[in-house]
């Protein structure tokens, strides 16, 4: 492939359609660019892994073989999740690494997720590797390569620190992503008995896409509760970064709702600490943790912006919508379903309900994702002019820090750009159905003022 595509370089990381716009050539380039960057900053080693797809073992090998002619020395752990990478960033001799994955995405997209000298990269650090590569501008050595088995590390860290205070009978559905390949022995070693589903590794994920932020993703889980002895449900995106968890009566605890019970039991060893939480969550996360003394702190959407927001104030604990979840207290302050699993697993283990506990936890009626499809651009054009047009009678607040989300005494509505899609995304949450209504009417008006052929998703 001659030609370079800028359009693989997102907001938070780099990924591509194989054959089309990515392949062994630029996972190559991108070898050469990551290690020159690395080396820059003074890091002499960096970590590679791969989830299951199919392209993943031509992808890493072109990009090991890239990085060794930087002049870096490459680890390579092989078939892992994603968040081991991240372990293996935090516990061996290197502040860098990539991991290899399409995470969420259909079978025939790949990509990369990065750690520089510790810090996941993103915006204008992830178009500086592009622009290296367009200038050629690569350092030239000859680097080692060998590689490591992270797993027994990785779940000794996990078993030997997070105790359950009773055997408890769990289920997962890993959608025969990466995080198969662990999950099961990590619970069992916790002392759990667990029922699998979808476990073996395939890159063609023939049961059900990988991706349980989405209702349909946990069908089967579902049934797997209704028709089994298990009492609680856990479910993985491909590359195991992110946790979905579904209830023994069926109710669905999204993320946002499972961030409340973490910062209840954070905040109890860490008062007045701030709780991170993107613009997509529900509004029940600020009175929760102020409740409990803590902090909220609203940020922008994107795995790569929470951790750098972490790191940056000093924050136990964050978490977004889409599921990812991220812990400094007790842990390294990286993205890791399996990991906020076992946290959840410990919690629930010392509660005489766990079910009631869970559909305890505050909610209001409140729609999905919805997605405004647009063409390329046209989504931070229309963003921008609303947020310069704002005029939202009866709200309490406009907040602007990652779109637009208007917040009234009854609700809120959030129009934002998505950085990986020319969409918008659009959430609303209220006390009842009337205000959902009334609150998407408000929003719906803001953007047919901007753009009056707009076809709205609701």
């Amino acid at each position: 492939m001659s030609l370079l595509s800028p359009s693989i370089f997102k907001a938070y990381d780099i990924r591509g359609i194989i054959d089309k716009t990515l392949d062994a050539d630029v996972a190559h380039l991108i070898g050469l660019a990551f290690g020159s960057a690395a080396l820059d900053k003074g890091e002499k080693t960096v970590v590679i892994g791969r989830d299951g797809r199919l392209s993943g073992p031509s992808l890493i090998t072109a990009l090991a073989k890239g990085l060794q002619a930087s002049g870096v020395n490459v680890i390579d752990l092989g078939v892992v999740a994603t968040p081991m990478v991240y372990f293996g960033t935090n516990t061996l001799d290197a502040a860098s690494g990539i991991m290899v994955t399409g995470s969420h995405n259909p079978p025939d997209y790949n990509g990369f997720k990065m750690v520089l000298a510790g810090e996941a990269i993103y915006g204008d650090a992830i178009q500086a590797l592009y622009q290296r590569i367009v200038k050629q501008d690569f350092k030239e050595g000859s680097g080692s390569y060998r590689t490591h088995d992270i797993k027994a590390a990785y779940l000794q860290r996990i078993v030997g620190e997070v105790k359950l205070a009773r055997p408890m009978k769990i289920a997962i559905d890993c959608g025969n992503g990466v995080a198969g390949a662990f999950a099961g022995d990590m619970y069992r070693a916790m002392g759990c008995e667990v029922t699998e589903l979808f476990c073996e590794v395939d890159g063609n994920f023939p049961n059900h896409h990988p991706d349980p932020a989405h209702a349909e993703n946990l069908q089967d889980l579902i049934r797997c509760l209704q028709n089994g002895d298990a009492e609680i449900g856990l479910a993985f995106d491909g590359d195991g970064d992110r946790l979905g968890v579904v209830t023994k009566d069926g109710q669905i605890i999204y993320p946002d709702r499972q961030l409340m019970l973490f910062a209840e039991e954070v905040l109890s060893r860490n008062p007045g600490a701030q709780i991170l939480y993107d613009v997509k969550c529900t509004r029940h996360i600020s009175s929760w943790v102020k409740a409990r003394g803590g902090v909220p702190l609203m940020c922008k959407t994107g795995h790569s912006l929470v951790k750098a927001k972490l790191r940056e104030v000093g924050s136990p604990l964050g978490g977004e919508m889409s599921g990812h979840i991220f812990f400094k207290d007790r842990w390294y302050g990286f993205d890791d379903g399996m990991y906020a699993g076992a946290r959840l697993l410990e919690i629930l283990s010392r509660v005489p309900d766990l079910t009631a506990t869970l559909n305890n936890l505050p909610q209001s009626p409140s729609t999905p994702e919805l997605q405004l499809q647009l063409k390329e651009g046209e989504n931070f054009s229309i963003i921008e002019q609303m947020q310069k047009n704002a005029d939202f009678p009866g709200a309490d607040e406009i907040i602007t820090i990652d779109g637009l989300r208007v917040e009234y005494p009854d609700g809120f509505g959030l129009a934002r750009s998505s950085n990986t899609t020319p969409v918008i995304v659009m959430r609303f949450e209220a006390e009842n159905p009337a205000a959902l209504t009334r609150i998407q009417g408000a929003l719906k008006k803001a953007v047919l003022a901007v753009k009056p052929d707009a076809q709205l998703p609701y």
